[in-house]
Parts: C-alpha cells; structure tokens; sequence
C-alpha cells in the first residue's frame, strides 16, 4: 500500500535540481530493492552506501583520513578500508563511529551532490540509511519516501542475507531511527511487506507521479 502526502514541503530548492527524492528506511526494509526498481524505469539514483563504499575502496578519498584518525591497521593489504574490522570497532564505541562519521559524511554529502548534478534520469533519487537520523542528510530530497515493513521482517530478512544473529540485527535496528519517526517525517510510503510484484507496482504507480512532479518543478 502506498501512501501520498499531495503537498510540496517549504524546504530550500537544492542547487542541483528543483525535484528529488529522499529514499529511507529500516535495515532490512527493501530500500534496494525499490531503489533499483525506481532506476529501471528511469530515474537517476545516488546511493549513500555505493558512495561510501567507494570512498573507502582503494585510492578512494577516505582513505588517508581514516588511516590518520585510526591508524594503518585498519586499512587492508589491498588499500582498502578493512570494512568488518571498523564496524566492530565503531559499533560499540559511539565516540568512535562520530568519529568515522566526521570522516565519511561530508564526503558522502558532496559525491552525492556531483552524482546529483550529473544526473540525466527523469529525476534523482537520493537513497540514504540516515536521511532521518542526521542533520547532514535533512532535505536531502524535496520529497522523503520511506520504505516500511513490520520490525520482524526487517529481522528475518537480513538474517537471510547475511550471518548474523537476530540479536545482532535488532542491536543495529536501535542505533537506526525508530519506525514511527521515520513514518511522521515521510511524504510518502512504499509498505514492502509482499511480493516484489505487488512492491514492483507500488513503485510504477509512484513513478509515474514523480515523473509528473519533475516535469512540473522544471516549468
């Protein structure tokens, strides 16, 4: 089920587009899924995490700073940032991860921005974990669309994916936004709690929205 708040909000048009989309939600919610479901019917997307991943690959930008803040040992063999050896360290060490964080955000932020830019899709859409939680990433998107579904799949789902515990995925699910925050700041929710065909539709009806919307902020 979709739900549309029919309303532009007041937010400061950014310098890169005058329409654009805030994509959240929840670990485990399907923001990929419907993110690249947008990117085959026509939109352009910009992913924080594809953004931050290439930041901290080999030779990316991040990787000096971190290995200044954190020291070689957490850079791989292969120039890279040793991926699993930070989440543990950040993970249970907030002082730590504000730190990473100070490091990764604003890099993310202008990447994003240049990806935005150079964007030819019908619209951009701006998919982002954190659109919620951080004052950095707020407006990031005329509109914010969240991707929702009951906190036990959230669950099941990413411990099918990956091989964690669901101890593990509810402790990452605390640091997030709660459901209800994310929900009161939306303008518009994709409730993926079915099949991908019924979430594949949800996304064409809203697609052809948006489409509709850009072409109206671009007159």
């Amino acid at each position: 089920m979709i739900f549309l708040k029919f309303f532009m909000k007041n937010s400061p048009k950014m310098n890169y587009t005058d329409f654009s989309i805030g994509l959240t939600g929840g670990i485990g919610s399907g923001k990929t899924l419907v993110a690249n479901i947008f990117a085959g019917l026509g939109a352009s997307v910009v992913d924080a995490d594809e953004v931050a991943r290439s930041l901290t690959a080999p030779g990316g930008e991040g990787i000096e700073p971190i290995r200044e803040r954190f020291g070689p040992e957490f850079i791989g063999q292969d120039g890279a940032m040793n991926r699993a050896m930070m989440r543990e360290h950040v993970f249970s060490n907030a002082n730590e991860r504000l730190k990473l964080e100070a490091i990764l955000h604003p890099l993310i932020r202008d990447v994003s921005f240049r990806l935005a830019e150079e964007a030819k899709g019908d619209y951009v859409i701006f998919v982002n974990p954190l659109l919620v939680e951080l004052p950095i990433w707020r407006g990031m998107g005329t509109r914010v669309l969240v991707v929702d579904c009951p906190e036990e799949l959230q669950v099941s789902r990413v411990m099918k994916r990956s091989n964690m515990t669901a101890e593990q995925v509810r402790a990452i699910m605390a640091t997030q936004a709660t459901r209800e925050k994310r929900l009161a700041m939306a303008d518009d929710v994709i409730e993926n709690n079915r099949s991908i065909g019924d979430t594949s539709r949800e996304v064409e009806h809203l697609h052809a929205i948006y489409k509709k919307m850009a072409q109206n902020a671009f007159l």
